[in-house]
């Protein structure tokens, strides 16, 4: 079973996406701020990782950044962002995100962005 962090504040979008996920076989882990989200990457190493940029104290570029420049793993992330703020998305990208949502998104669309990064 694949599976799948995702690290977002907002418990009603993980609740939602948790079901989604679950549903279509995969295993979740969830953690409601960036250092919850780095101690699950390490114990875990997900082989997807969704994460929310607006994040209690590490914010989802920092995750990003210490998956690819601290742990060296090539796990494929996407990043959903609120703000819509183009430099912060350029930034994600810049520090190796493969992927971006603008929030509010569809479930449906993840879903889809989900099983093709993990075909």
């Amino acid at each position: 079973m694949k599976k799948v962090l995702l690290a977002e504040d907002n418990s009603m979008l993980s609740l939602l996406l948790k079901f989604r996920l679950e549903k279509e076989g995969y295993e979740l882990l969830i953690a409601e701020n960036g250092r919850e989200t780095i101690a699950l990457i390490e114990e875990h190493n997900p082989q997807l990782i969704l994460t929310d940029i607006m994040m209690p104290f590490i914010s989802g570029l920092e995750v990003i950044s210490h998956v690819r420049n601290k742990l060296n793993y090539k796990t494929p992330i996407i990043v959903f962002s609120a703000s819509g703020q183009e430099e912060i998305v350029l930034k994600a990208f810049k520090l190796g995100a493969n992927d971006f949502m603008s929030k509010p998104f569809s479930p449906n669309e993840l879903m889809n962005r989900v099983k093709r990064i993990l075909r």
